[in-house]
Order: structure tokens, then C-alpha cells, then sequence
């Protein structure tokens, strides 16, 4: 096996920090660069220009953010690599991307995208998914067995896919643990009892590490909102964003997390763990919500003309035939009262998506006999949110 005598990592944020401080305390020569001018880590060499950090490496590994910056840095130093280099590529990209990347770089690329965070990048800890050529490979094990555990896979493609799968289930445990939180809290149950609980459940290992930026509770003055003096971020909302996105454009399937993380209102910049400590929906976006199920609950008209727009229609199947009222139609069907058996009737809020100034949510409706499930368009006017329009499925027990 031949030993890299130099590793030049390009990117020296979070993980290439990380990736540089472990290299460099295990006998490695480390050059790094980055665009934004930072320093390398103690131990390493700083670089001005990429060209100049890969001039002297044997092995380039890239830890940056997305495939358009690992194609921005090839590019720049495409023309300095030396003969035999080997480039190594950490970033989680698209499946399609890191083929690219691959074709175009030749049998001197790795493709290696990571599991793990930056403590386990500092401590050796980290699994590599690996697809290579194999001189290639042997030439980088030193490097990637410094950094952590190796498993080869078929192709760059490959890695990149099992890469976004994998984060896809962080970001369902980050929202799954979101929304415990706010149940939790809405039943009035103490923050810190609850993370006790949680952390011995499916969702402890996420809690576990994350439990110092999620606080006490919610609102001003919680140590959720002061979570950020608790570290730096690990790995932020935007990259796990990112990913998703990246994984639902690949599979050309829907991904709620997605469009979830997308829009929290933690921000790209914050950590994960922070994506939940936030409210997945703001109250205003339930408001007219509750004003329709107070609408069923009291039978009162007034309450449908203040969850919907004046233009609003609603449609569905009754008796066999489709109808499309409008609102005043709509209105028409109650008197003022509620019903009979109202007290042995129940609704659910079952979801709430939000994409800017429109959202849909779906609602269950138990009433006698029959099962409704009703699904909103909402938009928010200067007025707040209104329903737009709704459609109902309507089942009837046997």
C-alpha cells in the first residue's frame, strides 16, 4: 500500500475542519483551502488557491457543500493535479452528479460520501460509503481508514443514492421528534420529563446527542431559544434541506421532509435539532380551521363564512352524485344549531403543509354513521388565511 504523503482538503467548513484536524493529529502533511478564506486547523498548512493546496497532494478530498461547488473546484484545479493524484470526494450530491463527476474525472476519483457527524469525523468514527476504481481506493485507504470505517459499493452513483437515503430517515427523526414535542407540550407536560422519556425510546440516540439545543420548552427566555449557545451547528437545517431535496428529485417521489425542512422556521443556518423546537405550523394558518370545526360543532353558518373565502367552493361525492356548492350553498345545509347526537362527534386536524402564501391540510371528520375526510386549499390573503375551496370523501359505516 503506498502512503499519501500529502492530503489537500478543499472545503474547511464543519466537516472539512474536522476531516483536516484528524488527518493532521494522525501523521498526515494537511494543506487546506477553502473559499472563504479560513484558516486550517492546527497542524495544517493554508493554502491561497486551490491549485496551489493540490500542487503537492497525493490525495484531494473535497468537503464541500453541493455538486455545483465540487464542479466549480474541479474545474479550477483540474490543469494542478499531480500525475497519480487521487481526488476523493466527501460531498452529498445527487446520484447523477457524482456519476458525472466520476466519468469526467476518470479512474482517480473516489466517491465517498459519509454517515456520521462532525464529532464522529474528529474521532475516527465515521462510515464511508465507497465507490473506486481499485488502485484508486488502495491509494486513499489511508486517508479513509484514518477518518473511519469503509464499505464499497458498486459505483459513485450508488454512494450517492444509499448517502441520501440515509439522511432522509435523519430528517424524519428530526420531524417525528418535532412534532412529540409539540404534543408534548401542548399537553402541558415538562420539557426535561420528557426528554427523559424520549431518550429511552426509537428516538434516543437523535436526543441523546442533540438534547442540549432542545431546551426546556418553547417561547421566550426557554433555553430553546438559546440553544445556540449550547455549540455550533453540527449539521445544519439548510444542508439536511438540501439532501432531502436532492433525494426527492432523484427518486422523482414526494418527500415531505422536504418541503418540511425547507420552511422551517429555525433557518437554513441553525442545527438540526433545532428544526424541532419550532412550531411545524404557524396558529394563524390554523385559524380558520378551527373556525370550520366550531362551525359543525355549533351549527352555526357564521362560523364556514369566517374559515372561507366569499369565492370558496365545495365538492365531493353525496348520495352518488358529485356536487360543487358555493359557499352560500354550503351555508344553506345548517340551521344554527348543532346536531343531535353532537356530543358523540369528533374531528382531527390530520395534516397542515404550508408553501408560502398557500397550504393544504386534511381533516378527519367522525359524524354518526358516516366518516368524512376533507381536504382544504388555503391561501393567506391580507385578511389572514382563508379556505379557498374543499373536497370531501364521504363513507358510510356498513
Amino acid at each position: 500500500m503506498i502512503t499519501p504523503r500529502t492530503t489537500a482538503v478543499l472545503g474547511l467548513g464543519r466537516m472539512g475542519s474536522a476531516f483536516a484536524a484528524r488527518l493532521a493529529g494522525h501523521g498526515h502533511h494537511v494543506i487546506g483551502w477553502t473559499r472563504s478564506g479560513r484558516a486550517a486547523p492546527d497542524g495544517c498548512g493554508t493554502a491561497g488557491d486551490p491549485a496551489e493546496a493540490v500542487a503537492a497532494a497525493d490525495v484531494v478530498l473535497l468537503a464541500l457543500f453541493d455538486g455545483r461547488a465540487c464542479r466549480e473546484v474541479l474545474d479550477r484545479v483540474h490543469g494542478a493535479l499531480r500525475p497519480g493524484a487521487v481526488v476523493l470526494n466527501t460531498a452529498t450530491i445527487a446520484p447523477a452528479e457524482a456519476a458525472e463527476l466520476s466519468r469526467q474525472t476518470g479512474p482517480a476519483y473516489v466517491h465517498a460520501p459519509v454517515l456520521g457527524s462532525v464529532a464522529a469525523a474528529a474521532s475516527g468514527d465515521l462510515e464511508i460509503l465507497t465507490a473506486a476504481a481499485p488502485e484508486a481506493l488502495e491509494r486513499a485507504l489511508p486517508v479513509l481508514r484514518t477518518l473511519g470505517g469503509v464499505r464499497s459499493v458498486a459505483d459513485a452513483a450508488t454512494a450517492a443514492a444509499l448517502k441520501l437515503v440515509a439522511n432522509a430517515t435523519l430528517a424524519g427523526s428530526v420531524l417525528a421528534l418535532r412534532d412529540a414535542l409539540q404534543q408534548a407540550d401542548a399537553l402541558g407536560l415538562s420539557r426535561p420529563q420528557v426528554l427523559d422519556v424520549l431518550e429511552r425510546g426509537q428516538l434516543g440516540r437523535l436526543v441523546g446527542r442533540k438534547r442540549a439545543f432542545l431546551g426546556a420548552g418553547p417561547g421566550p427566555g426557554s433555553d430553546s431559544g438559546r440553544a445556540a449557545r449550547h455549540g455550533p451547528a453540527e449539521f445544519t437545517v439548510g444542508a439536511l434541506a438540501k439532501d432531502t431535496a436532492l433525494l426527492a428529485a432523484a427518486s422523482r417521489l414526494p418527500l415531505r421532509s422536504a418541503a418540511e425542512l425547507a420552511g422551517s422556521p429555525a433557518g437554513p443556518g441553525a442545527d438540526i435539532a433545532l428544526a424541532a423546537t419550532v412550531p411545524a405550523v404557524d396558529d394563524a394558518v390554523l385559524a380558520p380551521l378551527r373556525a370550520y370545526v366550531r362551525g359543525h360543532a355549533t351549527g352555526d353558518p357564521a362560523h364556514f363564512r369566517a374559515a372561507f373565502l366569499p369565492t370558496a367552493h365545495v365538492e365531493g361525492l353525496r348520495d352518488g352524485a358529485f356536487v360543487s356548492w358555493r359557499l352560500d350553498d354550503y351555508c344553506a345545509l345548517f340551521d344554527g344549531r348543532p346536531a343531535a347526537d353532537e356530543a358523540a362527534r369528533s374531528r382531527r386536524v390530520d395534516s397542515v403543509d404550508v408553501h408560502g402564501t398557500v397550504a393544504t391540510a386534511a381533516m378527519t371528520l367522525w359524524h354518526g354513521a358516516d366518516t368524512f375526510t376533507d381536504v382544504f386549499l388555503l391561501v393567506r390573503t391580507g385578511d389572514g388565511w382563508r379556505i379557498a375551496n374543499k373536497a370531501y370523501d364521504r363513507r358510510r359505516a356498513a
